[in-house]
């Protein structure tokens, strides 16, 4: 059988960009102030809140087209782990109501983009040649 890694690598990118960029979508027309606000009640300023547009907005539409695919993942995973560190810490060891691991979700998202890092953007991208592609 015919692998086709460049295939499963763009579906991989689809997969974990369009989702999240429903996120950011969201952040960009009802706000971030709630995101501001966890972060002041951690003793951090709340303008760090406004890198969520990068991790939940500019992150996943370079993941998607594929350009600058490692630097994007990396930003997209740091803003999963910030994500589950504000708003999962005392879920880590919590199933949630379907028996799932409760911050399952951005986990994958953090884990998967973190493989990106690793993979880059497969054939099936804007940009190959560079060495953050």
């Amino acid at each position: 059988m015919k692998k086709r890694t460049d295939l499963g690598i763009f579906i991989v990118r689809v997969a974990i960009g369009l989702p999240m960029l429903a996120y950011g979508i969201s952040k960009i027309f009802n706000g971030i102030e709630f995101i501001g606000q966890m972060l002041v009640e951690r003793g951090l300023p709340a303008f760090l809140a406004y890198g969520v547009f990068l991790g939940e907005v500019v992150a996943p539409v370079l993941i998607v087209v594929g350009f600058r695919t490692r630097v994007a993942a990396m930003v997209f995973a740091i803003n999963c782990c910030t994500a589950i560190v504000l708003t999962q810490t005392g879920n880590i060891f919590r199933l949630n109501e379907y028996g799932g691991w409760a911050p399952e979700l951005l986990s994958i998202y953090m884990l998967v983009a973190t493989g990106l890092v690793f993979t880059g953007p497969g054939k099936l991208s804007v940009s190959t040649n560079n060495k953050w592609d």
